[in-house]
């Protein structure tokens, strides 16, 4: 019941006693509200409980409640009530913000100041969020603020003390995959890989998963690309072939049109050969590019290794594998970072 001055003598009814009982206990009878609303004198001892679907306030001044009063305010509505001081102090721990189905208790220390008693707002918090992937942290101490999502790639980072979205920095050394494919090609035209290489890395790993060819007594070709164009000039190197029987033989290429990467019956039908070849002075302009490579033939030939440049100062950004026969071929493309 709304706060009463009684005298002396004066008898109480049983809905009176009753009526005190509930709000002693924090209940009693509720004003209902349904848009903003200033405090008056008699909403002491009462429940204000505002419901609106749009954000409403109710207002606190002075001069209307003595010390020792008490309001409970109630939100049971979905738009946000606030609990604002008009020309009174209203002081709290919590938010003065009520959600939906908030509530707490405004306390007056003296006629001109209180203090709001949140039943469960300490612990919870207005919703910052508003894209899907925002998260929320404390900043100034206690305040949530939002984050907002950050983009594909990006890590959480702190600079200042504040998190933060940010794109990683390129690793400092590692292997990074620039293409891998499986292509065919015909008879001495080969299948090319071209956009492979680029003046981010030093050092690139072509690493020939499988190499088979049309014949069994074939053998594997490498020429470099320009810009969609092979060149077909000034190679030179050597390949050393070592046979399952032990036998060691050299291919060697002396200003050619392309280099030899082992001997007849390097490639075959039935089996692959498989080559790790390192690839350096490519994707930088002016450069003579140099190769160097080891790798497992089929058939008869077990074991190749050598090393191949080309003279003329180029920017080769491709290469071009072929054999005298159709050929398959699997083809792993790598950057290595240095540091």
């Amino acid at each position: 019941m709304a706060k009463q001055t009684f005298t002396t003598g004066q008898i109480l009814t049983a809905a009176q006693m009753t009526s005190l009982q509930q709000t002693a206990m924090g209940g009693g009878s509720t004003t209902a509200k349904t848009v903003s609303y200033t405090l008056v004198a008699a909403d002491a001892g009462t429940v204000v409980q505002m419901n609106s679907a749009s954000a409403t306030t109710i207002t606190v001044n002075t001069g209307l409640f003595a010390a020792g009063d008490t309001v409970q305010i109630q939100n049971v509505g979905a738009g946000v009530c606030t609990v604002t001081a008009g020309t009174a102090t209203v002081s709290t721990s919590a938010t003065l913000a009520l959600k939906q189905y908030d509530a707490g208790s405004l306390y007056f220390n003296t006629t001109s100041a209180a203090i709001f008693f949140a039943v469960d707002a300490a612990d919870g918090m207005t919703n910052p969020f508003t894209t899907t992937g925002d998260t929320v942290y404390a900043s100034s101490g206690t305040t949530p603020t939002r984050l907002g999502i950050g983009s594909t790639g990006q890590v959480l980072t702190v600079a200042s003390g504040i998190p933060s979205w940010a794109t990683p920095a390129t690793a400092a050394s590692g292997l990074t995959l620039i293409k891998r494919a499986t292509t065919t090609g015909a008879v001495n035209t080969g299948t090319t890989f071209d956009s492979v290489f680029t003046s981010t890395y030093k050092t690139y790993l072509i690493n020939i998963e499988g190499w088979y060819a049309a014949t069994g007594s074939d053998v594997p070709k490498i020429q470099l690309r320009v810009a969609g164009s092979t060149t077909a000039t000034s190679y030179y190197g050597v390949a050393q072939n070592i046979d399952r029987s032990g036998s060691i033989a050299y291919n060697s290429t002396v200003n050619q049109a392309s280099l030899q990467m082992g001997a007849a019956g390097t490639l075959d039908s039935a089996g692959p050969a498989q080559y790790a070849i390192y690839a350096n002075r490519v994707g930088n302009s002016s450069q003579k590019a140099s190769l160097y490579f080891t790798g497992v033939g089929a058939g008869n030939q077990c074991f190749i290794n050598g090393t191949l440049f080309n003279d003329g100062a180029q920017t080769y950004d491709g290469f071009l594998l072929s054999a005298a026969s159709n050929i398959t071929v699997t083809v792993a493309v790598y950057g290595l970072a240095t540091a």
